[in-house]
């Protein structure tokens, strides 16, 4: 039965697609700024005021600048070691805890269930946090930024939901062909939650990409520092560790380099973490809701 729409209906819908094009704009023109601002001529850029359509002139100047500079390339060298590593162990650790907790037969359940909710609202603290990575001996090394944050507790719970929606005949059917519980996690529960899997994955990716508070508290040696840290310094201190001027002077531009530098260096430390979105889309909704929902 097809229903008639009346004039109520159009005027719902043509506002309903207004506002979702204001709410687009408003979101996706801070990042056209700054890929138009890292591509203009400094001279021209600090005299334009305005918004920004299209590049001030053209220029890769700062893009020469930023990938010449060491701190750039080392952050992005352990930005990747933390993101890959962090990740595995923490989607180890989560599939795991998920799948203990999952268990019907598990002997207080409801008691690790509370312990484990609990951290979710209250922590122990920066300080107890520091001298506890200090007495494990993990202080100012890698391990200090994988350890400590290696499992989140919604994730956790967002995947246990998930594994509670699995039937329960899959499972009796691999015991019955002698199937352990590593077997049923790994070759039968997980192939059928992989949008789930793949969703809470991408979640730790984000989350060990753009993590930068946990170095600048445990990390002291510079060669250990990640991107995100290095980008929080030219951002702040209007230069690249003490090498933007030194590589910006073959540049000829010295005095306006810092300018287009920062945005330069955003777009350099933002566009790999962009690319992995549309591999994990279609995944996205559909695990979610499936990690969210109980039947």
């Amino acid at each position: 039965m097809v229903t008639k729409r009346n004039i109520g209906d159009y005027i719902f819908d043509s506002a309903n697609y207004i506002f979702m094009v204001l709410f687009a704009v408003v979101c996706v023109y801070p990042l056209l700024y700054v890929v138009f601002a890292s591509f203009s001529e400094p001279q021209q850029l600090t005299k334009f005021t305005g918004i920004l359509l299209k590049p001030l002139g053209f220029t890769l100047a700062g893009y020469r600048v930023v990938l010449k500079n060491p701190n750039i390339f080392t952050g992005y060298m352990n930005t990747l070691f933390y993101v890959l590593v962090g990740t595995a162990l923490s989607m180890l650790l989560t599939m795991l805890g998920a799948y203990t907790l999952s268990r019907k037969n598990l002997y207080i359940k409801k008691f690790f269930m509370i312990m484990i909710i609990i951290t979710m609202y209250f922590g122990g603290g920066l300080i107890p946090s520091l001298l506890l990575v200090r007495a494990i001996g993990i202080y100012d090394t890698r391990l200090a930024l994988i350890l400590p944050e290696a499992i989140t507790t919604w994730n956790m719970i967002v995947m246990r939901t998930a594994f509670n929606s699995v039937p329960p005949s899959l499972e009796e059917s691999a015991k019955i062909d002698g199937a352990n519980d590593f077997v049923i996690l790994f070759k039968v529960i997980l192939p059928v939650i992989k949008a789930t899997t793949a969703v809470i994955a991408l979640f730790y990716v984000v989350e060990n990409w753009n993590s930068w508070l946990p170095a600048i508290i445990y990390i002291r040696s510079r060669s250990l520092l990640p991107l995100q840290v290095i980008l929080r310094e030219i951002l702040l201190a209007n230069s690249s560790s003490g090498n933007v001027m030194a590589d910006a002077s073959a540049e000829g531009i010295v005095p306006l380099i810092e300018i287009i530098v920062k945005y330069c260096t955003i777009i350099v430390a933002t566009i790999p973490i962009l690319c992995a979105y549309p591999f994990c889309q279609k995944f996205f909704i559909r695990g979610v809701m499936l990690g969210s929902l109980k039947e």
